[in-house]
């Protein structure tokens, strides 16, 4: 007997729904506010001076203009999401990326002398890719690379999925400067885009160095006795199938076009971190650097104007999705605001969670945030509809707005187990891999994580990390 697959609605569907229980909810919790007051050029509420005021109920305009508004008031998050999409299409159209990896992999795998570094080096580059320019679905095609070499040098087809879609969730997880995560959740808490940079990078660091250390401890017991592969039995046959033994996957000549567009992609990345440092910028000029990366790169690939155009369409198409959910999230707080019941939920998650010492709120906004992953994957999305509560709310209980980004940021380290993710399944279902097998051998990760992520926390609590 199947097992039932577990499907969720649309991610769409499912913030828009919240929309419509916002609008209910205006009925029936009373109005209130808090005082505001500016802070380090942000509006903060001021603990302790809820009261309440008179409710204002929101019918249809709450129901089917507020996405509209919310369109409106996310503009340059919207913005920055598309362009980032468009750029990094164009670069990958010129498929310098796609052949540094492919190379690397075969280089360090062929090699005896590199073989040792094999795992490091290719799990880091992946997470180099979550942890700047948000690689995720990318690392889809490279499945059907990572397997057969795998399998022919000794290891097996979890080892073949967890070197390109481990290696860059942990990147994901540990971001420095995903543009779909880290830059739209601290453009909505009112933070300086990719500020915190330095503890982010420690954080990255030992994220990663966690996943590789794991997959190399399997990776070695599996190459001394392949019997202790969950996957032995399907590899045999996988392995019979490929001819992995003498793999016929060839190196992807490195042009010097691909040559121009890694320089011209390092010098994007080089600027934009200069202008953040030592300039502040925020959402509009490393918008622009993202867009001249784009342009660039395509001239410097060679690519015609047309297919740079064609290229930069394509993947800004990709981001209607990500557009779509974050206007309708931000739907859901200003229903929630226009019906004065923000404050009022404010103060009752306040409450609640006040009672704890700071340390232990952080956490119950961490363990929050992993159970809003299960139902809305999309880091993006979730940035969306949880942090323009997540951030004043860690203003009421003595949690830096940046600790509360942070601690939406490290619950995507439970996204690769997620059966209700649509890259996880898909990175399954071209590896050949059962969900449940990959489950059972992810757990031990998971929990390494998951402690990682809880012990990650507490500096920045004590320090009362802030924008800088």
């Amino acid at each position: 007997m199947k097992t039932p697959k577990l499907r969720l609605p649309h991610t769409l569907l499912l913030i828009y729904a919240m929309v419509v229980l916002t609008v209910v909810a205006t009925w029936l919790i009373p109005g209130g506010e808090y005082q505001r007051v500016e802070k380090d050029g942000r509006t903060v509420p001021v603990a302790g001076s809820y009261a309440r005021a008179e409710s204002r109920p929101q019918g249809l305009d709450g129901l089917f203009v507020s996405p509209a508004k919310g369109f409106v008031a996310a503009a340059m998050i919207i913005a920055i999401v598309f362009i980032c999409g468009g750029a990094f299409n164009v670069v990958q159209r010129t498929g310098a990326v796609t052949a540094v990896i492919h190379n690397l992999s075969l280089d360090f795998g062929r090699k005896k002398a590199l073989r040792i570094l094999f795992i490091p080096v290719t799990m880091t580059v992946f997470s180099l890719g979550g942890a700047v320019w948000g690689m995720c679905e990318e690392t889809m095609p490279f499945i059907l690379i990572f397997v057969p070499l795998a399998l022919s040098l000794g290891y097996d087809t979890i080892v073949g999925v967890a070197l390109p879609f481990i290696g860059a969730a942990a990147g994901f997880a540990g971001a420095f400067f995903n543009p779909f995560t880290v830059g739209i959740a601290q453009g909505i808490a009112g933070l300086p885009l990719y500020s915190g940079l330095g503890y982010r990078l420690a954080v990255w660091a030992g994220g990663t160095a966690i996943a590789v250390a794991v997959v190399m401890r399997y990776a070695a017991r599996v190459r001394k006795d392949p019997g202790t592969s969950p996957t032995y039995e399907e590899d045999r046959e996988k392995r019979r199938k490929l001819r992995v033994d003498t793999p016929a996957v060839e190196r992807i000549p490195v042009t010097g076009a691909h040559k121009r567009v890694l320089f011209v992609f390092a010098a994007g990345f080089a600027v934009m971190i200069f202008g953040i440092l030592k300039h502040r910028w925020g959402i509009g000029p490393i918008a622009g650097v993202f867009l001249a990366i784009g342009i660039f790169a395509g001239i410097a690939g060679r690519l015609g104007g047309d297919e740079i155009g064609k290229a930069f369409v394509e993947g800004a198409k990709d981001m209607v999705n990500a557009a779509l959910i974050i206007g309708t999230a931000r739907a859901i707080l200003i229903v929630a605001q226009d019906g004065r019941i923000l404050d009022t939920i404010l103060a009752g998650m306040a409450g609640a969670i006040a009672r704890f010492h700071p340390l232990v709120s952080a956490e119950i906004m961490f363990a929050s945030q992993c159970v809003i992953n299960f139902f809305v994957h999309s880091g993006t999305a979730q940035a969306a509809l949880t942090i323009p509560i997540m951030a004043p709310l860690g203003d009421l209980v003595g949690i830096t707005r940046q600790t509360a980004v942070f601690a939406f940021q490290l619950a995507e380290y439970i996204n690769p187990v997620l059966p209700t993710s649509g890259v996880t399944m898909g990175v399954l279902g071209l590896a050949g891999l059962r969900w449940e097998k990959w489950a059972k051998w992810l757990a031990p990760l998971l929990i390494l994580w998951v402690l990682f992520a809880a012990l990650a926390l507490i500096p920045p609590v004590l320090a009362k990390w802030g924008p800088a």
